[in-house]
């Protein structure tokens, strides 16, 4: 019989409010870039002027799954970018 390591059921309605408390202390290390989460899901919003901060992003990120007993599983991070349309001016 294996050992639990974790105290919450994935799939349990519990879930996703208990990562939200849980990662209360997740926090971006760059100032301008944000992080949403969601049931077990976070997103890293970076603006352009801090793009060269992906990669320490996701080190912090990585660090803190570690520390809390948690598998960020990097193979789902991907990377979107948005682009205004053509001809629209952004102010």
């Amino acid at each position: 019989m294996a050992d639990i390591s974790a105290s919450i059921i994935q799939g349990s309605a519990i879930g996703p409010a208990s990562y939200v408390v849980h990662a209360s202390d997740l926090v971006s290390t760059t100032a301008g870039n944000s992080l949403c989460k969601y049931a077990d899901d976070t997103y890293v919003i970076i603006p352009a002027s801090n793009h060269l901060s992906r990669c320490a992003e996701l080190d912090n990120i990585q660090t803190w799954t570690n520390h809390n007993n948690l598998h960020l599983n990097r193979a789902k991070c991907v990377e979107i970018m948005s682009f205004p349309k053509q001809g629209v001016v952004v102010p």
